[in-house]
């Protein structure tokens, strides 16, 4: 229910405030397990990268939001789970294959940390690895101007998300040059999205 309400305020919100271009919606499975993978700019991303699909979106979060109460509570009410960030966290990745097997959505920002600059940095085989694992396709995304918003020279900048064709992992799932590929090319298709959800909104 907390998920659903704070879903139809996002939409809301970025739909009218920041009038959001929405591309490529059509290619969300309407059922089954996918990971949905992104470029990741700004703390609002979480959010608006599933508040446009008819899908909810589970995403692991830093495990240091879990320690306030509060914050934690919230948290769980928006489908996030905690990572312990620059390490493998086996039990996040294990919680994430969870999700994905019972055929939901999980959520992931391949590069794994915000880029300051708003350019594309290098994914983390973590986004292959659950891929190999689960046998799920992938979904790769483009997120635009996020990191523009409330900024000082565009507090609201017009933004854009473009959902791109899903991609299946079909190499090597023990061979870590494999894997990283694999994640490199996600990367390379986000890269293309992002240049038609920046096309779309300049």
């Amino acid at each position: 229910m907390f998920y659903a309400i704070f879903k139809i305020l996002c939409r809301a919100v970025f739909g009218i405030v920041f009038r959001t271009k929405v591309i490529g919606a059509e290619n969300i499975p309407s059922t089954g397990a996918f990971i949905l993978a992104a470029n990741h700019m700004s703390n609002f991303d979480p959010p608006f990268l599933g508040t446009f699909i008819n899908r909810t979106v589970n995403y692991m979060g830093k495990e240091e939001l879990f320690k306030n109460p509060i914050m934690a509570m919230i948290c769980r009410g928006l489908n996030v789970f905690p990572v312990k960030r620059g390490t493998a966290d086996k039990t996040a990745i294990k919680t994430a294959v969870k999700i994905l097997k019972s055929g939901e959505c999980f959520g992931i920002f391949p590069e794994g940390t915000r880029s300051k600059t708003g350019k594309l940095g290098k994914a983390e085989s973590g986004v292959s690895l659950i891929a190999a694992m689960t046998k799920a396709q992938i979904i790769p995304a483009a997120i635009v101007n996020t990191d523009k918003i409330f900024s000082a020279d565009k507090k609201f900048p017009r933004l854009a998300v473009v959902y791109g064709k899903p991609i299946n992992f079909s190499s090597n799932a023990k061979d870590k040059d494999d894997l990283n590929n694999f994640a490199q090319s996600v990367m390379a298709e986000i890269a293309k999205l992002k240049v038609i959800g920046e096309n779309a909104v300049s």
